[in-house]
């Protein structure tokens, strides 16, 4: 598949960017016209691979002729550099998190709204096969009406490669609250059965010292998360996620008539599918497994990472763009995704309690929500701001502090390289 004028789209981030990079192609519609970074060698070496202009500004990078913006930079970043394109009339395709403290939600929401323009929320995991799947059996009625799911994203990684992406002791990755990162368990579940949070409960397991392998690095988070959320249907969704040992991505989907989820280890890309003898339809199996297609590029996306979702990501954007209707996940789904990391922390401080999530169709919830600039950023500390630990400071032991300036030193080990707007 091949269009008359490609959607010209430029890169901020050689990190995670590269996985745009590499999908902005003429099968999905896009041609990649410019890319930013601030660390200006590694621009240089991209920019005459890849034959486009190069930028250290983000500013003059918006000036260039193009009509869309990748936004790979660092996850608490997200929201104002995304405004900053919308106001420069570029449509905006922004990686997790959509925004970062509540207040930047309602700007962004409201900035979006202004501009007509396009904003897509780039999270992979629900274009992975099982799951894009799981949505079509779902809308054909096989299980019946939600009502109970679980999202995981466990991904415990050695402190060699986790010192690598995280190049510097006030790297987000090296602070951020564990309920934060929760798109990667929540989006999975949202595209399947078109629902959306209303009501999040945060639990966090926390910073553990015993943690051998953690010792080696300078986290100074917690270990990991449970959140508990009510769906607008009123079904209840477990999402587990982050340093956990036992590494898997896992979706469950109960529905009133039967059951689906992928499968664990060996068989994640598989899906199970269950009916009670009692009550399926005749001729219907009771149980099935079975390694499900994609439904349509199957080829393409087999050739990307992220079980195929990042080939679909470049896809649906550019469809969005060329049609003029917002994404699946559009600037409301995203920033509802970033409310329930934010709230789920600020419930497990206050013993756990049960937050509404807000309506962002509602102009005076975002007026309420510019004034909650709520931010366990350490660089935001002070005031009723909370630091990144359920248990206040933590400190990195000096073998972590040693090994990871050791990591650091060697530039050619790090896998994002150094630039302020890798991911």
């Amino acid at each position: 598949m091949t269009h008359p004028r490609p959607i010209r789209v430029g890169v901020v981030g050689l990190g995670r960017g590269q996985t745009f990079i590499d999908q902005s192609t003429p099968i999905v519609g896009m041609e990649l016209v410019a890319i930013c970074d601030t660390w200006e060698e590694r621009l240089v070496e991209f920019g005459a691979a890849h034959k486009v202009a190069t930028y250290t500004d983000f500013e003059k990078f918006l000036e260039h002729d193009m009509d869309a913006v990748v936004l790979a930079n660092y996850f608490h970043e997200h929201a104002d550099f995304a405004i900053m394109a919308l106001r420069a009339g570029k449509h905006v395709m922004s990686e997790t998190a959509a925004s970062f403290t509540p207040a930047q939600g309602a700007a962004l929401v409201r900035e979006v709204e202004r501009s007509g323009l396009i904003y897509m929320f780039a999270d992979n995991y629900p274009y992975m096969a099982y799951n894009q799947e799981m949505r079509r059996l779902y809308q054909e009625g096989a299980i019946g009406d939600f009502r109970y799911g679980e999202g995981e994203y466990v991904h415990p990684i050695s402190a060699h490669l986790f010192n690598s992406i995280a190049m510097s002791p006030d790297h987000w990755r090296n602070w951020l609250p564990v309920t934060y990162y929760c798109s990667h368990s929540l989006a999975p579940v949202m595209f399947v059965t078109d629902t959306t949070p209303v009501k999040v409960s945060g639990f966090v397991i926390a910073h553990d010292p015993d943690d051998a392998n953690k010792a080696r690095t300078v986290r100074r988070m917690d270990t990991a998360s449970m959140i508990v959320l009510t769906m607008d249907n009123g079904a209840i969704v477990k999402l587990l996620q982050y340093d956990l040992r036992g590494h898997g991505n896992y979706v469950r989907i109960v529905g009133n008539q039967g059951l689906m989820e992928n499968g664990r280890g060996p068989l994640e890309d598989h899906l199970r599918v269950r009916r009670e003898p009692f009550e399926k339809p005749a001729g219907v199996p009771v149980e099935t497994s079975y390694l499900p297609d994609f439904p349509v590029f199957g080829r393409e996306a087999a050739a990307t990472g992220h079980g195929g979702g990042d080939f679909f990501m470049n896809y649906e954007f550019a469809q969005a763009i060329r049609t003029g209707v917002q994404p699946y996940f559009d600037v409301y789904k995203g920033v509802q995704m970033a409310l329930v990391g934010a709230l789920a922390y600020r419930s497990a401080l206050e013993d756990n309690r049960s937050i509404v999530i807000p309506d962002l169709h509602d102009p005076a919830v975002l007026d309420a929500m510019a004034n909650d600039h709520f931010s366990p950023d350490p660089a935001d500390a002070g005031g009723d701001n909370p630091l990144p630990s359920v248990l206040g400071h933590v400190e990195p032991t000096p073998e972590g502090k040693a090994y990871a300036a050791e990591v650091w030193s060697r530039t050619d080990e790090l896998l994002f390289g150094g630039g302020l707007w890798d991911r």
